[in-house]
């Protein structure tokens, strides 16, 4: 008996823990650790472990991210798409193709940067591409729902979500790798310097 007492328990926990990640009940989606912590008890980690193995059959993973110091209970934990969405699949969520190619422009060069950028230098990068009109009010978006972050000094850096959902070294791999070419590229003849290869910005164009 103890142990079908066990074994329901852990269901209702399972179901907790879906409900708390799944449905949104802030204006962020996820849930922070105290918050699962008291709602599913100290071994909250662990059932976390057993939904994302549940949440894999259904192309799904549960993600966490520091928004203050690392493991603190201001940590937040949410469940988003297990690989990479198609275009296709993104559509499909609301986002428009413009828009993710100004995300990954905007990520793209705050990364260059070190990890931030002044946000009028960004906006200037993505007027060069896309329309003047909309960048301000896009930009307010992606700060909004995460992934972007503005301090006080009017700096930008990659927000907690981005920090999440989009794979750093994978994006900057993909810019270097596209970059290389362009840097190994010499004049006929082998003389001469290669050619410059342009900042992320620029890369983002092609």
């Amino acid at each position: 008996m103890a142990e079908e007492h066990d074994i329901v328990e852990l269901r209702e926990k399972l179901a907790r823990a879906t409900q708390l990640l799944l449905f949104r009940h802030h204006m962020r989606p996820g849930t922070k650790a105290w918050e699962l912590r008291h709602a599913l008890g100290r071994d909250y980690k662990q059932i976390l472990k057993l939904l994302d193995a549940e949440l894999e059959k259904l192309g799904l993973t549960v993600k966490h991210t520091s928004e203050g110091e690392e493991g603190s209970e201001s940590d937040r934990y949410f469940v988003t798409l297990r690989g990479h969405p198609t275009l296709t699949e993104a559509r499909t969520f609301g986002w428009r193709i413009d828009d993710m190619g100004m995300l990954t422009a905007a990520l793209a060069y705050i990364l260059s940067k070190g990890g931030k950028a002044p946000l009028k230098e960004v906006e200037r990068m993505l007027q060069e591409k896309f329309p003047r009109w909309r960048i301000e009010s896009t930009i307010d978006r992606f700060i909004r729902r995460g992934y972007l972050s503005e301090d006080d000094e009017g700096l930008l850096y990659i927000g907690w979500r981005a920090r999440a959902e989009v794979d750093q070294k994978t994006l900057l791999g993909l810019l270097l790798g596209k970059e290389k070419p362009a840097e190994e590229r010499k004049p006929e003849g082998g003389e001469g310097e290669a050619e410059p290869s342009g900042e992320v910005a620029e890369e983002e164009k092609a």
